[in-house]
């Protein structure tokens, strides 16, 4: 039996992003947020903008820009592996290979010239 095959899928504990900013005091990005997702399980994210979905979908996926983003707290644990205790290497194996993101605006994340049929083969093919 595989690592992580009884507990949830994804397991989001207290995640805490700050942003820092050249002027005036951090910005408290998502605060405490905790979720956990079980094999073939759906979840969505919803509230109005700037309320911290794609910061709190950054920061499972390591994407928070550093500076001025920073994961202050929290575990994100991905097949009962914590995501945010990885070396980058092993991160990069998991990104994109077990886990992805997509993103909210389409005309950045796929290109018109491709059908979405060949672009989403392409990201399965190279991971």
């Amino acid at each position: 039996m595989a690592v992580g095959e009884n507990g949830p899928l994804l397991d989001v504990r207290n995640i805490s992003v700050t942003f820092r900013g050249a002027d005036g005091p951090p910005a408290r990005a998502v605060e405490n947020v905790s979720f956990t997702v079980g094999r073939g399980e759906t979840l969505a994210l919803v509230g109005e903008s700037g309320c911290g979905k794609s910061v709190s979908g950054l920061a499972i996926m390591r994407l928070i820009q550093s500076p001025p983003g920073i994961i202050e707290s929290g575990q994100v644990l991905f097949e009962g592996k914590d995501l945010l205790a990885l070396p980058e290497p092993e991160m990069r194996k998991v990104r994109g290979g077990k886990i992805t993101m997509i993103f909210q605006e389409p005309m950045t994340s796929l290109n018109p010239v491709f059908t979405i049929g060949f672009q989403i083969a392409e990201a399965i093919h190279a991971h």
